[in-house]
């Protein structure tokens, strides 16, 4: 399957998630998951996307969150398809998934490592419409709980215990409560990271990361899509979502302590009872926290590439270097076969055989997708 980078100026932007044992691959009008099988042979499931182009979806902040919620939505199901590639493998040794504290790490740190690792990269905002969206609402929904309870209800009881322990006597809506929380969510996301990193199956996820961002780094420098060329580039990415995570933390500090003072003071006369009203006061934000913050590293990824600001990147840059290692070839053959299936479609234009019907291909190599004419005829 024969796909390079397009002369075009005007190409579109590729979003992407590292999965279990593969990469997923997304641009305006198509999807596509790489995995590795055990058995060395590469599965590739592509599908038509539908873009949406016009409405409230466009506008600035919104966009921001339709794209969120449409990452999400994805990453779940490419992160779903690879797991069952993984339990096809299982089933075909004779073995069963071990209930294990490691497996049990493993369930939570999925559904965690999607909401950190999610891409929002379309540059003009326009959010994507799967065509199969109702398959993936059960795991979205549970993957935003999760990120609600890890990101926001527990920095906040870190900070509201601190507080009572050392008799600091901080109300929840001072600036200096909103610092403390903010510190505790930045040490909580760093701290899981390194922990789960440990992990050998999450580091071959955070491996496929780093292949993920070299591969997208080499279409972004318009240079053919080889393994020689994506080895030279760095795992670090300006749009990843790790840094998306770093800076919400930074922002939401500013955020809360600049809305604190304007909202209804709180005195329940119970310090539990007050985190619990703050923390329900501070919900109906949080979009627009996530609306403001995607639009902050649209400019950054823009202008802040080269020269002295660059060191506004630095902070998600520092987080990355977590979640992405440097992967070995194979890894990067994956990464460049995804990237390959969904630029496919994006060449060829609408009019490709099979329209919105999911198609999916078991190559024998990497090199027999190089050589393929077109996934739906491999």
């Amino acid at each position: 399957m024969t796909a390079a980078p397009s002369t075009d100026a005007a190409r579109p932007y590729i979003g992407g998630q590292a999965v279990l044992e593969g990469v997923m691959m997304r641009a305006p009008t198509s999807f596509a998951v790489a995995v590795r099988r055990r058995d060395g042979s590469i599965v590739v499931r592509e599908r038509e996307m539908l873009a949406r182009r016009g409405g409230l979806s466009r506008a600035p902040f919104v966009r921001g969150i339709a794209s969120l919620v449409e990452s999400l939505r994805l990453g779940s199901e490419a992160l779903r398809f690879s797991a069952d590639q993984m339990e096809k493998d299982l089933l075909a040794d004779e073995q069963r998934p071990p209930i294990t504290p490691t497996a049990a790490i493993m369930t939570a740190a999925s559904a965690l490592g999607l909401a950190l690792t999610v891409m929002v990269t379309r540059d003009d905002g326009v959010p994507l419409t799967p065509a199969e969206p109702k398959r993936s609402g059960g795991p979205m929904g549970f993957m935003l709980l999760v990120a609600l309870v890890f990101f926001i209800a527990l920095p906040q009881g870190a900070a509201a215990g601190v507080n009572r322990l050392f008799h600091l006597g901080l109300d929840v809506q001072v600036p200096a409560f909103q610092a403390l929380t903010g510190a505790f969510k930045l040490t909580i996301v760093v701290g899981y990271l390194l922990l789960i990193r440990r992990i050998p199956d999450i580091r071959r996820v955070f491996q496929y990361h780093g292949a993920e961002h070299k591969t997208i780094s080499t279409y972004e420098a318009r240079e053919t899509l080889t393994v020689e060329n994506a080895r030279a580039k760095t795992t670090l990415h300006p749009r990843c979502g790790t840094t998306f995570l770093v800076m919400v933390a930074l922002v939401s500090i500013l955020v809360f302590t600049g809305i604190g003072a304007f909202l209804p003071r709180i005195h329940t006369g119970s310090a539990l009872l007050d985190n619990v009203v703050f923390f329900f006061e501070k919900l109906p934000f949080l979009p627009v926290i996530a609306g403001f913050t995607f639009e902050l590293q649209r400019v950054f990824a823009r202008y802040c590439t080269t020269g002295p600001l660059r060191a506004l990147l630095w902070p998600g840059f520092l987080v990355q270097k977590i979640t992405t290692i440097e992967p070995d070839d194979a890894q990067l053959e994956i990464a460049l076969a995804s990237l390959r299936a969904t630029l496919f479609r994006e060449q060829s234009g609408r009019d490709v055989p099979g329209g919105e019907a999911p198609v999916e291909v078991t190559f024998p190599s990497y090199e027999s997708i190089v050589s393929a004419p077109s996934l739906r005829a491999a």
